[in-house]
This record gives structure tokens, sequence and C-alpha cells, in this order.
């Protein structure tokens, strides 16, 4: 594609890596089926569907009742409805066109139609940035590398799948608007951002790369007239579109992620104003009179510092104490999600692979030249680079910069050793002494040429195996190379929608939450949204309690069934076992009973056999995720109540349910729901021990006449 696009024309090339783009991501509506993944898409999927029957502004106040029981939600206020409009919207043309296509169908392919649009926008940022050949190479990678594909994939209906291309394309307009000092380029990268904006949280990337781009560009002594108009047409109109969104609303004048812009807004003013007055006075004039600026600006400042920091209405003033503070305390029920965890040197390489390797390379040849453009990329990187390694989940804020720059380390390099011999009309007689030169230019384009294979064999076989399998279907191999396909998530939700009540309330790990409300259509108590901390830890101190205690938790909460995930059967190692010290301590948090470490045994451990602390073998949790399971014998080399997720056998194999009984249990074992018994009907006048007298005293404080409103209705 390099070749065909950097020899002949652009076109051609950048649209077989859009198509390229689309068709990589496909693996996982080839291998299964066409189906939402994970978790946080079936609430953005059944949030869709939501919009495209009732319509926008239904949406936008929508109080969604089947989530955070007994609480709720409303819906509008608490998301970025970018993704949800863009599908509706979506699903709106092209049933206008007499295309029918399903809301479900839109929202599996949304993504790999948006990588597409990336690997673009991509395209044009590099080609801004260096020149034509890096740009095609960049849209290559980018379409393609795991890095992207990971949040890309055919069904991955996320925030993300979108965000990149908003994200790319604002960057694009904002390197554009600084070359040429267009208020034109400045608006469209506004807009651009706008969409960012209702699309994803990370907008808060963007609106602090921009204007740390600004300051060092002032420190670089690189100040013009054309970032003077493109920062501030930015600012402004970015700031007054940025707030329409409900969920951000007034964040951008009052959180302390967003007060950089505004610093740096006011400091590029000040800087410019200077400049002005720099032209119409003498030089003495100017030093006194810029040093008593300073100095009131100075003061004004540390006076305003003190004084929101004495009333307690700053929040920049608590910015960097307070994450301390959320590494130390609020960290449990973050870090109880793996891609918040740090990022190794091997999911660098599994994602980036080769490109790790040449992204510097690529960032040495832009220092080396370096220009206003260019000083943005390099910033892009160093800052990409630290919070990808804070974080797992941002190993997608730096896979764009990586794919260009090491675009631009290879382009340099079969620039360097093909383009002289391309622009020779012909080829001068060899010397016997420089008869090496051609054979290098050679084995270094020949070793080039299979690193690019090397990362496309890499990409293929990582997208394929890795990023394309729904978690709400899984697969096995057998040895003979056949495939079983586990079906147990949907078999259970589906039970419960055909076989509960409508009105069902089901308590579940707050994992489940979204997939319970999207496919089963049921109430759940906590979901993936994790924004009440003290619900999620009502609900983990219930599943980590003896059976009584948790009852009276359940009964409170008016709960019917409880959900658990057991992977014991098969050997699934993602089951609520294995995140039962998460619930522990999640609890903890807020119940300060429990206490994790009566959750091990006396050297520190914790396990499931007959050596396991007796507070946990008789726990909710464990009752529930091995009720029965002492009786199966797995195979004729195990006994009776092996767990094979655990590698043991189970300690307490003998238990006995008394406030709750098995409602089903799939076909793997995978999923088990057990329904809450309701409490006997007993009549306390009649079964109270009271005398007559107390009994009156009893049903005078208890019965009383019904409320009725002015026109006597109940």
């Amino acid at each position: 594609i390099y070749f065909i696009g950097f020899f002949r024309e652009t076109d051609p090339a950048l649209l077989i890596a859009d198509w390229l783009s689309f068709h990589a991501r496909l693996f996982a509506v080839i291998r299964f089926e066409s189906i939402i993944h994970e978790f946080d898409p079936w609430f953005n999927y059944r949030s869709t569907h939501h919009l495209t029957i009732n319509g926008f502004y239904d949406f936008l106040n929508w109080f969604d009742d089947r989530a955070w029981y007994p609480l709720g939600r409303i819906v509008g206020g608490t998301v970025y409805p970018g993704l949800m409009v863009t599908a509706g919207l979506i699903h709106y043309v092209l049933n206008l066109l007499h295309i029918t296509v399903h809301i479900r169908d839109v929202c599996v392919f949304l993504a790999p139609v948006f990588s597409g649009l990336t690997s673009i926008s991509t395209f044009l940022l590099t080609r801004e940035l260096w020149n034509q050949g890096a740009g095609l190479l960049a849209a290559c990678f980018i379409a393609i590398v795991p890095g992207y594909i990971s949040r890309s994939v055919a069904g991955s209906f996320d925030n993300e799948g979108i965000a990149i291309f908003a994200l790319q394309f604002t960057y694009y307009l904002w390197v554009k608007s600084v070359k040429t000092g267009s208020v034109f380029w400045a608006i469209g990268c506004c807009l651009s951002y706008f969409y960012m904006v209702s699309a994803w949280g990370g907008y808060v990337f963007i609106i602090n790369l921009i204007p740390l781009h600004v300051f060092v560009l002032l420190l670089m002594q690189r100040y013009s007239r054309r970032v003077y108009i493109a920062y501030s047409t930015f600012y402004i109109v970015g700031l007054v579109l940025s707030m329409q969104i409900p969920f951000v609303g007034f964040q951008p004048i009052r959180t302390s992620e967003h007060m950089a812009a505004a610093g740096v807004f006011a400091l590029l003013q000040a800087y410019a104003f200077l400049q002005y007055l720099k032209d119409r006075l003498t030089r003495q004039e100017f030093q006194t009179l810029f040093f008593l600026g300073v100095s009131l600006a100075a003061g004004a400042v540390f006076l305003t510092v003190i004084y929101l920091t004495y009333t307690g209405r700053s929040t920049l003033c608590c910015y960097i104490p307070d994450l301390c503070r959320y590494a130390k305390i609020h960290i449990p029920i973050i870090a109880s999600v793996s891609e918040h965890q740090p990022t190794t040197w091997v999911s660098f390489f599994f994602d980036l692979h080769i490109l790790v390797c040449t992204f510097p390379a690529g960032l040495w040849f832009c220092i080396k030249n370096i220009n206003d453009e260019r000083v943005f990329v390099a910033l892009y990187a160093i800052s990409a680079v630290y919070f990808a390694g804070v974080m797992v989940r941002l190993m997608l804020t730096l896979t764009p910069v990586v794919c260009m720059l090491s675009a631009i380390a290879f382009s340099s390099v079969f620039e360097h050793y093909l383009g002289d011999d391309m622009k020779r009309e012909s080829p001068p007689i060899e010397d016997s002494k420089e008869g090496l030169g051609p054979n290098i230019k050679s084995i270094v384009t020949m070793l080039m040429l299979m690193l690019l294979m090397m990362f496309a064999v890499h990409c293929t076989w990582v997208t394929s195996n890795a990023y394309s399998s729904p978690s709400v279907v899984l697969a096995s191999y057998n040895n003979d190379g056949s495939r079983n396909i586990l079906d147990d998530f949907r078999e259970a939700y589906y039970w419960l929608r055909q076989n509960t009540e409508e009105q069902a309330r089901v308590m579940s790990w707050w994992d489940y939450g979204y997939q319970i409300a999207g496919m089963a259509n049921r109430t759940t108590l906590v979901d993936n949204n994790t924004w009440n901390n003290s619900h999620i830890a009502l609900v983990g101190k219930a599943m980590s309690s003896n059976e009584s205690a948790a009852y009276e938790i359940m009964r409170s909460l008016d709960v019917d069934y409880v959900l658990i995930i057991f992977g014991g059967v098969i050997g699934y190692s993602g089951d609520d076992i294995n995140k039962f010290l998460w619930m522990v301590r999640i609890a903890e948090g807020e119940h300060p009973k429990e206490i994790r470490s009566d959750y091990f045994t006396p050297q520190g451990e914790f396990r499931v056999d007959k050596a396991g602390s007796p507070i946990l073998l008789n726990c909710l949790m464990y009752k529930m995720s091995y009720y029965r399971f002492g009786e199966m014998q797995l195979d004729f080399r195990t006994p009776p109540g092996f767990d094979r997720t655990r590698n043991t056998e189970i300690g307490n194999k003998d238990i006995k349910l008394k406030h709750l009984e098995e409602a089903f249990t799939s076909e793997h074992w995978l999923v088990r729901i057990y329904k809450v018994k309701k409490e006997e009907n007993r009549d306390p006048l009649v079964h109270s021990p009271r005398s007559s007298s107390s009994r009156q005293k009893y049903t005078s404080k208890k019965v009383q006449d019904p409320p009725r409103f002015s026109n006597g209705e109940l």
C-alpha cells in the first residue's frame, strides 16, 4: 500500500487502507455472530435502542428504573451521548433510504466503520506533520495495530470506537489552524472537539495537550498571530460548545483538569498585549511597566488562591493532594478492574509490536527538524507515553501517535535508501570501491520490509485470537482442533427474561449489571456505572456475610434473585470466587466490621479447601458457588468437588441453603441463579404471645388510616 501511494497516487492506497481497517475487525462476526461484546457496550446498545424508539429528547430525560434499585438512574445527564446519537442518526438515515437495518447491526459495525475514518484522519495529520508517504504508512499502521483494534472490533460498541477518530481529526484541524492562522480551520477544530466531548471523557486529554502546546511555543519564543488566532478561537468557541453536553455542564469552568486551558488563554492574552506595548513604548518604559504588571498579577493570583483554599471553593488547590488520597483510599473500586492496572512491557509489545522500537526514531526526526506542528507531536508522544504507563486502558491514547512517529521513521529510511535511485534517470557506472553501496541499500530495504511483514502477521494473529472473542460467548478447543461454543451467559439471561416476573430484582456483582439489564431486561441493584460506592459495598457485604445476615440485607433491598458466575467446572478464571476478595475489600471501606484478614488462613493464604478460613467456607458467595458441587465428579482422576479453576478439592461439600433455593444452573455451571425465599406470611396479632392490651398497643402503632389527597383519592 505504501509503495502504491508513494510511487503513484494517494487516493487508491488510502482507500485500500480504509478497506483493510474495516475488514480486519470482522473476525468476531465471522467466528461467532453479530453480537454486542463485553459489558459497557450492552448499556450503550440499550440506550441507543431507547433513543431510536422514543426520540432524542425522551432519551435526554430518560429515568432508568431498572438500574441501581431502589435509586434508579437519570441516563441523559450521566452519559456522553455522542455514541448513541451517532448510531441512531446512521440508523435513521439508512431507514430514510429504505435500507432496513436493525439498530443492533448498526451498533455492531459502527466501530469498524469509524476505524476507517480514523485511518483517513491519521493520514491527514501525519501528512501535515511530515509528508504524504509517512501519512500512508501511518494510515496502514493504525488500520491493523492491536492497540487500537482492541477497542474497535465489530461488536465493541463503546465510546472509544468513535472517540479516537474525533481525537485524531481534532488534532489534524488544530495543526492546520496553527499552520494557517485561519479562523475557518479553528472553528472546524472546535466542532470536532465538541463531537469528542460528546463521545468520551478522554476529551480532557485534548483540552490539556493543546494548551500545553501553546505554552511551550511561548517558552520557545515561537509566538505568532497564527497561534493567537487559533488558540483564542478554539478556547472560546470550544468552551461554549463543550458546556452544551448535559453530563459536562459547567465542569470546564469549575474543575481542576480544565484550569490549565484557562490559564494558558489568560497568559496568551497577556503575552499578546505585552507584544503590542513593546512595539509602542521605549525599552525603559516597557521594562518598568512589565515589572509592575507581573508583580500585580502574581499578588492577585496568590491572594485568590489563598481565599479559595480558605473557603474550600477551589478544586485546583486540592488537586495534587487529592490524587495521592485517591490512590490510597478510593482505589478498591477502580483497582478491581483489570484495564486500570499499570501497563507492563509485555502489553506494550503485544499491542504495538515493532512500533515500540521505531517510534523513538520518528520522534528524533521530528525534534531534529523542529517547527510549530512538530512541537505538538513531540508533546503528544511524551504525554501519551506517561499516561499509557499508568493505566492499561490509556494505551489507546498512545497508539495513534506511535503509528504516526513510526511511519515517519520508516518513511525517512525508505526515502534515504530508495530516493536517490528513484530520482536518478540513468544509474552511473559503479566503481569497484563503491560496489557495497547498492548492496547495503538492498539489505536495509529488505530488513525493513521483513519487519513490516512480521508486524502484519503479528497484528492479524492478535486480532484474530485475542481481541475478537465476545465475553458473553466463550469457545473451547478439543485435541483435534474442533471448537465448542459455551453459551451459558445468554442461556442464563434468556432464562431470566422468560421465567421471572417483569419487575423481578436481581442481585449480582456490578460486573454483570449492564448485561442483565440489556439481555434479561430485569432490574439490577448495581451495574458497571459504579457511581455509588456505598451501594456496591452493601452488595459486597451481602456476598461475604453468612446466609442469615445476607438474607437480612437482601430483604432490605427487595431482592428476588441472586446471580453468580462460577467457573470451577470448566476452569473459567474470571468467576466470582476469584473476584471475591475485591468484594470484601470494597465492603470493608464502607462497613469496617468486614475485615479482609478473616477470609485468609492464619498463614495469610486464600484457600477454598479444608484449610480455608471457616468464615469463607460459610459465607453466602461460597455456598452459592459450591452448592451441590461436592456431589459432582468431573473425571476419574479427581475426587468429587474438585475445583478446576483453583485446582483443589473444596473444603465444604455438605452445603445446605435455608433462605435461598436453586432456580437455574447453566449447562456448564458457569451461571447460577438462586431465588430468595419469601418470609412466611405471619399475622403478628395471631402468633404474638403478647396480651390483648399489648396487641392493641401494637396495632395502634402499626395500623393507621392510609393518607388521602384533597380530592379524596388514596
